[in-house]
């Protein structure tokens, strides 16, 4: 069947007609802040302390936009005859945001959760070398990082968190059969006397 001559023109102007009788909205920012969803993808936040240098987020970077630096530093051996370790110290962690196309995948890829997203998306400058984010500036985006969401109740309890508590329920069964056992041998023997408890004239037979 041949479309009617015009009719594609007839719904535009349908569309508009409508959009021109509904009020138009107009977001106040930035005197009134935007309500953004949990899972924005505003900045990236580092939190330094669980970072290995595996460099991974950097291998993985689409667009090349990670910097990181790192040296060896030798760990002395735990115990006497024990063998020295090596491990890398980061030196430098920078993100160039005026490449990053917010991906995630560096995000994704950290096997020791070190990067985080942040809904903070307010840190526009007015030279772009300023868009390269050291690890102290990265450091203070974790301050804005949202609180993961609750678990679901009905959801399976994680194996980590089951392993650890059943380590404690062992623990505690251990304890409570010690402290048990302890208290049962520091009592009376039983069928004995106790001292001073003997019948009278005993002591002068």
């Amino acid at each position: 069947m041949m479309p009617i001559p015009g009719s594609g023109l007839a719904k535009g102007l349908a569309v508009t007609l409508r959009t021109m009788t509904k009020r138009s909205h107009t977001a106040q920012y930035p005197e009134v802040q935007p309500e953004l969803p949990p899972r924005t993808r505003g900045v990236i936040g580092l939190f330094e302390e669980n970072c290995t240098v595996c460099m991974l987020c950097a291998r993985e970077c689409p667009d090349w936009c990670i910097y990181i630096d790192s040296h060896k530093e030798t760990v002395p051996a735990a115990a006497p005859g024990g063998r020295e370790r090596s491990r890398n110290v980061l030196d430098r962690f920078a993100i160039d945001f005026s490449l990053c196309m917010y991906c995630g995948i560096c995000i994704e890829v950290c096997p020791f959760d070190a990067l985080f997203w942040s809904p903070e998306f307010e840190y526009a400058e007015t030279d772009i070398l300023d868009l390269t984010h050291e690890r102290d500036k990265l450091r203070q985006w974790m301050w804005t990082v949202p609180a993961p969401p609750a678990l679901d109740p009905a959801a399976e309890e994680p194996k980590e968190l089951a392993a650890a508590r059943k380590a404690a329920d062992k623990a505690e069964a251990a304890a409570a059969a010690a402290a048990a056992a302890e208290q049962t041998a520091g009592g009376p023997a039983s069928g004995g006397t106790a001292p001073g408890t003997g019948t009278p004239g005993e002591a002068d037979a």
